[in-house]
């Protein structure tokens, strides 16, 4: 019987969960770099003081908390942004991958992780819900061989953006800041071609590309 698993779909399930652990983590890092301090309100900014929201390409990380405490949010954060980490990376494929790395990155928006970290990780989640579907009965149309074309670079844009504007924002503040609302739009163009071309793929893989 021919594997029924979605490969790609796999991939970028456990590499959107994996992105999500990391940059959650790194969130909390920051917030326990603040100590054993109390917030102003449940929106917090996870890098402080000297920082200046305005001035910083990253914005000084937005974030919010349901724990009034820096240091105890911080810490959870990085907890459960390594557990998103190490379940993306080994458990994905597992009947209740999906669901499993959704209520964590649901935890890691509560919990400090910031923004986009937990709507990466949502999104995989999503994905990975669907890993271990059948793809019998499913052929590629017009549309899914155009998708199928773009795998893997959709998802290969998103991770070299994420991880680069890090190195790029640290070595040129300005120009990176001017240039972050593009980098926004292209994250969250990203993020969902990355799923429909590895959906695509899966189908013509599976189906051997015929239409």
């Amino acid at each position: 019987m021919k594997e029924i698993k979605r490969k790609a779909t796999r991939w970028v399930a456990s590499l959107f969960g994996i992105t999500a652990g990391i940059a959650g983590a790194g969130h909390g890092y920051y917030e326990i770099l603040q100590g054993n301090t109390r917030p102003a309100g449940l929106m917090i900014s996870s890098i402080g003081p000297p920082c200046v929201p305005a001035e910083t390409w990253n914005t000084c990380e937005p974030a919010m908390t349901i724990i009034p405490n820096f240091l105890i949010t911080g810490i959870l954060a990085v907890l459960i942004g390594l557990i998103i980490l190490l379940w993306s990376a080994a458990y994905m494929q597992h009947k209740h991958g999906g669901i499993v790395l959704i209520l964590l990155s649901v935890a890691l928006l509560l919990f400090g992780g910031g923004f986009f970290p937990p709507l990466i990780g949502i999104i995989g989640g999503v994905a990975g819900i669907w890993i271990n579907k059948s793809l019998i009965g499913k052929r590629p149309n017009i549309i899914l061989r155009f998708g199928a074309g773009l795998w893997p670079w959709p998802l290969a844009i998103f991770l070299i953006w994420v991880f680069g504007q890090v190195v790029m924002g640290s070595l040129f503040n300005d120009f990176t800041q001017q240039i972050m609302g593009y980098g926004v739009l292209l994250i969250l163009a990203m993020l969902p071609l990355s799923v429909f071309s590895a959906y695509a793929h899966d189908v013509q893989d599976f189906s051997g590309g015929r239409i």
